[in-house]
Formats: structure tokens, C-alpha cells, sequence
């Protein structure tokens, strides 16, 4: 008897809680069916659906179609249609028509979308700002495109700043992210489709390729990806960009965002695969690899020899940024022979009074310029620079008078600081500034073989991600036929091939007589 309470018990902590479905079951069989051909029947069911009166925003209209003598009405969203078209195309032509017409389609001069029967189909379409009309006697739903959601227009970019090229960039509007992209790519391969990837807010996202490049096996695993999310909400594409990672928990990313539309559309004519998405002012690329993160949209708008100086400028940037902290505090406690005499006698001065270790002096110094680059970016932004720089003058200033920070730490923290902000994608800058804490850890144990040790494992690990089967490292290890446009770029010219880790279906660029 003892054993089977014991086992219940077990059986009852242990298995999962169940969670039954709180929603309306009568709502929900209800979008199962068809509209009713009666007017009155038709009404109440989507009163009820959408609780008219107390939902103020939905709006019902009742009236009389005169060259048909049968009642309609109705029903959209306040806030998201273009009301005025709705009265001037749509309500008057079907109220003042005297002529005999048996067709909606011939007296309204609004176009009908389409005609839908199913409650649960008609539901959805009001919700995205579609205005439906439902007519006496008549078994189907006309339902008409006035969408008219206010927004942002289209500004400069903010988080990819370019001196030379476009400077437009995405913003919230799905209409106009899909015209800036049709603006660059005029073909008629370029295909947009429609998913919808959540159960209650019904969120749309926009497959973007072209179809005579794309990798049949890449889109239809994107697709199975998309398909296998099972969620109520996802309301922005940086949310989504989580669902979609092979690794949510990695600390380099393997999807690329970006908020510019020629960027988009540059690696659409590779044969990449762009993800749009309502309300978001940017757009995910996939696959995404370590070289089209790090690279900067500017490189290929400047001729060849300042584009390479950048990129080569971006390359020590990044080399600064993680090894400088580090380099330091391994030299200074551990390998004190590698520094000059003069240098170290005067190293030793500046740090005669510090009562820290080194790398407690970098950690000081490093958190503080976290908190006020974050500070910079928080407040509101006519104050903004003015805190960044104020409190690093003063922070840094009032740190060596107080002898907490020997001269010198100021300079390594500076230059490491400053060199992370050249990496452009927020994504990759965050991983930069992570792994530099932890290099500046592995450098306070080990010296300089603790950071040779690290970035080894740190290049294991990257040589190990995949962004839909596509190697991070790609096409540098392994290798890959492409346009080797990786450590330097070549002249437009010699760019011939598209990445062949992509597969595409032309892999011919441009050919050359």
C-alpha cells in the first residue's frame, strides 16, 4: 500500500502540469463555420465575436443598398482603415446607385479583394484592417483592402551609419520595406510570400527570394522552421530571430539583422533569403556567416583601396578590442621580461601608489565604461554624448588623482573602448564585448598562455556553428568557389561567382569577355 502511494506521488510531481485551453470553446467552434445567409443571424454572430459595443474601435454600419433594395452592413477597425475611402468608395456607391445591377463588384468603385465564407477567414482579414461587407441573402463575405495604419516614414538609418550610398532604411511598415526592396531588385523572379507563425496575434512574416537563384532545400528548411514554431505571440523580428537560431544560447550570433534595404537587397541577388516582418524597421538575412557580420555595407560603396583600408582598420579594431585589456594585465603580472627597461621602470612609477592588482584595475575601468556607454544610449538623446563624455573625463580623471587607476590603464581601456565601436552589428559588437571579459579572465590566471588557450577553444567553437547548414566560416573553412570576398575586396570586376556555400541555382555573377 505504501509503494502505491509513494508511486502516485512520484507520478504526480514528476510528470508535466497540464494545461487545459481557457479560450471560449464556443468562439472557437463558431470560426469553424460558414456565414449564414441570413442578415440579422449574420450581425450578432460578429458582435459577439468582436464584443460590440464595448470594443469602441470596431466599427458596424447599417444600410440599405438601394439598386439591389437589400439590407448590408459593415464592420472594420476604426484605427486601421482609411475611413474616408470607405465612405467615398464603398458606403455612398452602394447607398445612391439607382442603376439595376446584380453585382456588388459593378456598383461599389472600391476593388473587391476577394469573397471568403468561413467566420474564423472573415475574423482575421478585420483584423489586419480589411473592411468587410456582408449582404442579405447572399452566402459569401465581400471583403475590401483599405489598410491605412499610421507610422514612421522612411529616414536614415540610425545603427548603420555610411558616409557614401543610400541612406534610406526599414521602418514599421510592412508595405513600404517590401517597396524599398522591389525599388532596387526590378525582376520579376523576386517572389514575397506570406506565413503566418502565431496562433492569437496571427502574425505575419514575409518570405523574400528570388527564385531563380535560391536553394530549394535552404528556403523549404527555413519554411519547416518557421512552420514548427508553436507560440501565441511574436510581435517583432528580433524576437523571432531567437526562435529561428540553431543555438538561442550562443554567444555569437548566426543570424544577420539589418535595418538597411539596399544591404537587404544585395544579398537577395546572392542568393541569400530575407525575413520581413509587420512592425519591425528591420529585416533577418539567412544564412548569415562570421564574414557577412563583420563586414560593413560601406566597403563595397568605396573604391577598392579605401574600402580594403577600412575593412583592414576593422580587422585591428577587433583584434584591439579583445586582446588589449587582456595583453596587458598578462604582461604586467606574468611576463615582465617582454617589456622594455625604460618602459617598465616607467610602468612601475604610475603604478607605485595603486593599491589594486592590474586586472581588478581593468575590470574597474572596463565595467565603468560599460555603464556609461549604456547610460549614453538610455538617456534621452540631447544629453546623451554629453554624459558619455563628461563622465568619462571626469571618471577617468578623478580615478587616477585618487591613485585607483595608474595612468596607463586609462589609455589600454580607451583605445579597447573605442575599437569595439567600429564593429557595426549590434550582435556581433555585444559578442566582441562579452568574450573580452572573458579573455581579460583568462589573461589574470594564465598570462598570455591562458589567452592563446582560450582562442583556441573560442575558434573551435565558431568553426562548430551553423547557420542552416551553412558553416560560420564559410567560404574560408572549408572552402567554398565564391567570390572571396573575405579579408579584402577585390575590384567589382573579379567578383564573378556568387557564394558557393549558398548552392544557388546561377552561380555565374557576371561573366567576364
Amino acid at each position: 500500500m505504501r509503494r502505491k502511494i509513494l508511486k502516485s506521488l512520484n507520478k504526480t510531481f514528476n510528470s508535466e502540469p497540464q494545461f487545459s485551453e481557457q479560450s471560449n470553446a464556443n468562439d472557437i467552434e463558431l470560426k469553424k463555420q460558414d456565414i449564414s445567409r441570413h442578415y440579422a443571424q449574420n450581425i450578432e454572430t460578429f458582435k459577439s465575436i468582436f464584443s460590440i459595443p464595448k470594443n469602441i474601435d470596431v466599427k458596424v454600419r447599417e444600410f440599405t443598398i438601394r439598386s439591389l433594395n437589400l439590407r448590408a452592413f459593415i464592420i472594420y477597425i476604426g484605427t486601421m482603415v482609411d475611413t474616408d475611402q470607405v465612405q467615398r468608395s464603398i458606403v455612398k456607391p452602394l447607398i445612391e446607385n439607382e442603376q439595376p445591377s446584380r453585382k456588388i463588384q459593378d456598383i461599389v468603385s472600391f476593388p473587391v479583394g476577394k469573397t471568403i465564407i468561413n467566420i474564423g477567414e472573415i475574423t482575421e482579414n478585420i483584423t489586419r484592417g480589411i473592411t468587410a461587407l456582408f449582404v442579405d441573402g447572399d452566402h459569401q463575405c465581400y471583403v475590401f483592402e483599405t489598410t491605412k495604419i499610421e507610422g514612421r516614414g522612411i529616414e536614415k538609418s540610425d545603427n548603420e551609419v555610411i558616409v557614401k550610398g543610400a541612406k534610406e532604411a526599414f521602418n514599421e511598415k510592412l508595405a513600404d520595406n517590401i517597396a524599398l526592396i522591389r525599388k532596387k531588385i526590378k525582376n520579376e523572379n523576386l517572389i514575397v510570400e506570406a506565413h503566418v507563425i502565431t496562433k492569437r496575434s496571427r502574425n505575419d512574416v514575409l518570405i523574400v527570394y528570388e527564385k531563380d537563384l535560391v536553394n530549394d532545400e535552404l528556403l523549404q528548411k527555413i519554411k519547416n522552421r518557421l512552420a514548427s514554431i508553436d507560440t501565441d505571440s511574436i510581435l517583432d523580428l528580433s524576437i523571432l530571430e531567437q526562435y529561428l537560431e540553431e543555438r538561442p544560447r550562443s554567444l555569437f550570433p548566426t543570424l544577420l539583422n539589418t535595418e538597411r534595404p539596399d544591404r537587404a537587397a544585395s544579398f537577395l541577388e546572392e542568393g541569400h533569403i530575407v525575413l520581413l516582418m509587420s512592425n519591425s524597421p528591420n529585416c533577418i538575412v539567412l544564412p548569415a556567416t562570421f564574414w557577412a557580420l563583420f563586414h560593413s555595407p560601406e566597403d563595397h560603396y568605396l573604391r577598392t583601396p579605401y574600402g580594403n583600408f577600412i575593412r583592414f582598420l576593422r580587422f585591428l579594431a577587433l583584434f584591439i578590442s579583445l586582446f588589449a585589456s587582456s595583453f596587458y594585465i598578462a604582461i604586467t603580472n606574468y611576463h615582465v621580461g617582454m617589456i622594455p627597461p625604460d618602459l617598465l621602470m616607467a610602468m612601475a612609477g604610475t603604478r607605485e601608489r595603486v593599491p589594486f592588482p592590474s586586472i581588478i584595475e581593468i575590470l574597474m575601468m572596463e565595467i565603468a565604461f560599460e555603464l556609461i556607454r549604456e547610460a549614453g544610449l538610455r538617456v534621452p538623446s540631447p544629453i546623451g554624448p554629453t554624459i558619455g563624455i563628461v563622465g568619462a573625463l571626469i571618471l577617468g580623471q578623478a580615478a587616477v588623482q585618487a591613485n585607483i587607476i595608474s595612468p596607463i590603464v586609462i589609455i589600454v581601456i580607451a583605445l579597447s573602448g573605442l575599437s569595439s565601436f567600429i564593429i557595426s552589428d549590434t550582435s556581433m559588437n555585444f559578442a566582441i564585448r562579452i568574450s573580452r571579459f572573458l579573455i581579460i579572465f583568462a589573461a589574470g590566471f594564465l598570462g598570455i598562455y591562458g589567452v592563446a588557450a582560450l582562442s583556441i577553444v573560442g575558434l573551435f567553437y565558431l568553426v562548430s556553428l551553423k547557420s542552416f547548414g551553412t558553416p560560420y566560416f564559410a567560404p574560408m573553412t572549408p572552402h567554398f568557389f565564391s567570390g572571396k570576398d573575405l579579408l579584402i575586396r577585390h575590384v567589382p570586376m573579379k567578383a564573378s561567382f556568387r557564394p558557393g556555400y549558398l548552392k544557388t541555382k546561377d552561380m555565374v555573377k557576371q561573366r567576364k569577355d
